[in-house]
């Protein structure tokens, strides 16, 4: 396996991807945000000053995936026909998991509009309780599964 996105120079280039078929291409990626437990009751009630924390994140996290090829400089603008965010609140660890699926028809991956959604509404999340708590915790980001191309399907083993 070799790096796509260096010439033979070393030099960053943004990858050709003109010649390969279009195919129906999925990612889920996920994170966590831990928090005390106030901040937590006050998310899951909805009563921070900022009003409903989740609401805003998940707006915020489906701006934040349409906006990546804007944020990551080597990112393909993408058609994208799918994009959800989707919070579980876990109780025993005070975390709000995000998980993120983009979907497109297209020529290449939407990995990288998962991992951005998911970052944005995590990030929103802190931004919106961090009068409340500024040692939350964001963490445990990463892709879940994919489809699609010529990789085909793949599941992370975490």
């Amino acid at each position: 396996m070799e790096f796509t996105h260096f010439d033979e120079q070393g030099n960053a280039l943004m990858v050709d991807v003109g010649d390969k078929e279009e195919t129906k291409r999925e990612a889920v990626a996920r994170g966590s945000i831990f928090m005390n437990a106030r901040c937590f009751q006050m998310v899951k009630e909805g009563s921070m000053a900022k009003g409903d924390v989740l609401g805003v994140a998940r707006v915020a996290g489906i701006m934040g995936a349409k906006r990546t090829s804007d944020l990551i400089p080597l990112c393909h603008i993408l058609n994208l026909t799918k994009l959800t965010i989707d919070f579980t609140l876990k109780e025993e660890t005070k975390e709000i998991e995000a998980s993120c699926t983009a979907r497109t028809m297209g020529k290449t991956g939407v990995e990288m509009e998962a991992l951005t959604g998911v970052s944005v509404a995590l990030l929103t999340v802190y931004d919106m309780c961090k009068a409340v708590d500024k040692t939350m915790e964001i963490g445990k980001i990463y892709l879940e599964r994919k489809s699609g191309g010529k990789s085909g399907e793949f599941v992370n083993p975490r």
